[in-house]
């Protein structure tokens, strides 16, 4: 999955990008609305993190030229007014989260918008395995593999999951 970051703050632009990378999202960024309409026009993007008072074209704006595109966008702003959250909603954002934020509820907005615009992955791979979750078969090596039903569940679990570790493990080292 491809994410756009459009913030023009470099310390949350970083910050976002790091994290979503950490969870195993590819991630471009943009520090104007500028950058952001040329990376549209050269890459496939799954969703956007745009916020709204960017230079070059604000979010509002640009939120307007990505509608051709069929992208969902997330508004993640500053601008907490209830008359700016709804502006951002009527111009077809699916959310609009207000700084400052948790990582983890942006994580889970994410989940939900690519999970309503059926974007979610169909085939998971990592190393040799390769899970079609749309079959709900399992291949080890290029050969089918049986599981049963709880090894199955637990195997998409883990690999849907798979870089969350580093993320605990990152705090951690951090707090000690």
């Amino acid at each position: 999955m491809k994410i756009l970051v459009v913030e023009d703050e470099a310390p949350i632009r970083d910050l976002i990008s790091i994290n979503l990378q950490l969870v195993g999202y590819e991630v471009f960024t943009a520090e104007d609305g500028i950058i952001a309409e040329k990376i549209l026009e050269n890459q496939k993007v799954d969703l956007i993190l745009l916020d709204v008072m960017i230079p070059g074209i604000d979010g509002f704006s640009l939120i307007e030229k990505i509608k051709k595109h069929s992208i969902p966008v997330i508004f993640v702003t500053a601008k907490e007014s209830v008359l700016d959250r709804v502006k951002g909603l009527r111009l077809g954002a699916e959310d609009y989260i207000i700084k400052p934020f948790e990582t983890i509820e942006l994580l889970a907005r994410i989940e939900v918008v690519l999970r309503r615009y059926n974007k979610n992955k169909q085939i998971i791979k990592f190393k040799n395995i390769e899970v079609d979750t749309e079959q709900r078969i399992v291949n080890l090596n290029n050969k089918d593999v049986y599981v049963t039903f709880k090894e199955y569940e637990l195997l998409v679990l883990l690999l849907q999951n798979k870089n969350y570790h580093l993320k605990a493990k990152e705090l951690w080292l951090y707090w000690n």
